[in-house]
């Protein structure tokens, strides 16, 4: 199993910047890739930007030019920075680590962006 623990969500106004991290720990070896998925009130968890073991990264269209999935494999953590913020991006943040045929998530951190 691994353990994710999340934090730098908080409220920010609209156009200014947020930096979230997600720290692993336990079968960390066994992790193929990491993500943070978001989930507004109403509205179905989605992805938002993804990195593979071996680095590559995938973003949704959402967040392409604004934000940014990046690793520190020293300190077995993730971050998702994010610019350039709107109103639309208010939602709770998941990371979440995904080993083959299991996905382990955090507790979650909200994002709150105000107009």
């Amino acid at each position: 199993q691994v353990q994710l623990v999340e934090s730098g969500g908080g409220l920010v106004q609209a156009g200014g910047s947020l930096r979230l991290s997600c720290a692993a720990s336990g079968s960390i070896l066994r992790i193929v890739a990491m993500g943070w998925y978001r989930q507004a009130p109403g509205k179905e968890r989605e992805l938002v930007a993804a990195i593979t073991s071996g680095g590559s990264t995938n973003y949704a269209d959402s967040a392409k030019g604004r934000f940014t999935i990046s690793r520190d494999t020293a300190k077995n953590t993730v971050y998702l920075q994010m610019n350039s913020l709107k109103p639309d991006d208010t939602a709770v943040y998941y990371c979440a680590a995904l080993r083959v045929g299991v996905a382990d998530w955090g507790q979650g951190t909200q994002v709150t962006v105000s107009s």
